[in-house]
């Protein structure tokens, strides 16, 4: 917990949702703007959990999707995706990411999660994969196979996704704002890949709303 931040910020998302790794640069933008002001916790969602089916990858719900929507924002924020040859389930990348983060490696492991999916293509979902991408970011292969093989971490995740259920969240990104804190009754939500001027804004109107 950072104690100097006035503002929280819960982020809600997937690693196969091309949204969320849309919003990244923004969110990156805000800590960078906001320094210790801003304590920036990201969340687990499962869009697909087992048993719910995954996505064909070569369907046309995702060509038309990506056509209409990723691509054209992608341009339009300078980022580089591409429609992945698979649609895995996601729930061992965010196992993953949660052992990186007790090894100080989270925000390296999580923007390596996004490219090695939305660029790269990789099957996020296969432990063998997971342990190359943390290897990459300085983690411990060894200790997250164990980990992984244990499910150390599954109750964690299952706990972001119960919270969010909780709030009525029912789609990623979702990006919650409040006072440090504070409960969730003083929560704003910004939904979606905003531009980095919506988030900001959201800021600043929880901020004046904490009287500071």
């Amino acid at each position: 917990m950072n104690s100097q931040a006035t503002i929280r910020l819960d982020i809600w998302s997937d690693y196969v949702c091309p949204f969320c790794y849309l919003e990244l640069p923004a969110v990156q933008r805000l800590q960078q703007a906001w320094g210790d002001q801003l304590e920036v916790a990201w969340r687990a969602f499962e869009l697909r959990p087992d048993p719910k089916p995954t996505l064909d990858p070569d369907g046309e719900y995702l060509h038309t999707t990506w056509n209409r929507s990723v691509y054209p924002m992608a341009a339009e924020r300078g980022m580089t995706l591409k429609l992945p040859p698979v649609q895995p389930r996601s729930r061992k990348a965010f196992e993953a990411v949660a052992y990186a983060r007790e090894h100080g490696k989270f925000d390296r492991m999580h923007e390596a999660l996004f490219r090695a999916f939305f660029v790269d293509g990789r099957d996020i979902g296969d432990p063998a994969v997971l342990e190359d991408i943390a290897v990459e970011c300085g983690v411990d292969r060894l200790g997250l196979s164990e980990a992984l093989g244990s499910a150390r971490h599954t109750n964690e995740v299952l706990d972001d996704q119960k919270l969010a259920h909780s709030l009525g969240v029912a789609g990623v990104p979702i990006m919650v704002f409040r006072p440090a804190g504070a409960g969730w009754d003083r929560a704003l939500a910004v939904r979606g890949a905003v531009p980095y001027e919506t988030m900001e804004a959201a800021l600043r109107q929880v901020l004046e709303g904490a009287g500071r």
